[in-house]
């Protein structure tokens, strides 16, 4: 991986991420994506999934964690302090420019169809990441099983996404065993 020459450069990347992405982490994750795999080749997108899992099952926003375990893992501790910085100083900027007119953009009709529109697009994006991702697992009869029993609780039933992640981790592990066990008999 290149490392990038100073870190001003890798927070104005988080920072550009931060300030051009609306609809939460997952939906900021293809644009996360481009930037340090794509543009400025930091990352890889084994290290992208990688990320997406600790960021998921952690505690935290996950875009701050996903920015912060990029940051870290491209310049260590002061890459994931500025990544962090980066991706939350625009929120915080437009956060606090909408509190002072939240009731005048609150009750403009424009206003609720503009974020009606964002949110159908926000959606098509995280789907278009997952699709990507996706491309580097490997779907067995084991994986797609988990995957479909994971859909199905998450829309179904109250079960927090944290237990299935844990249960989906357990069941990896114990299938991962077998499938040694299976190996070294052979």
């Amino acid at each position: 991986m290149k490392k990038p020459h100073h870190l001003l450069e890798l927070f104005w990347v988080f920072f550009k991420i931060g300030a051009m992405t609306f609809g939460g982490g997952l939906a900021m994750m293809p644009i996360m994506r481009r930037e340090v795999v794509e543009t400025k080749g930091w990352v890889n997108d084994d290290d992208i999934l990688k990320i997406l899992v600790i960021s998921e099952s952690t505690p935290g926003v996950f875009a701050v964690n996903a920015a912060t375990f990029i940051g870290y893992k491209i310049q260590g501790f002061m890459g994931a302090l500025v990544s962090t910085l980066g991706v939350i100083i625009p929120s915080l900027i437009t956060i606090s420019i909408i509190s002072f007119f939240i009731l005048q953009f609150k009750s403009l009709i424009l206003v609720q169809y503009a974020f009606y529109g964002i949110q159908a697009a926000v959606a098509l994006l995280i789907f278009k990441a997952a699709l990507k991702l996706s491309k580097k697992i490997h779907f067995d009869a084991f994986a797609w099983i988990v995957l479909l029993s994971s859909i199905l609780f998450a829309t179904f039933t109250q079960i927090n996404v944290l237990w299935l992640l844990l249960v989906g981790a357990l069941l990896g592990i114990i299938y991962g065993m077998i499938e040694q066990i299976k190996g070294a008999k052979s």
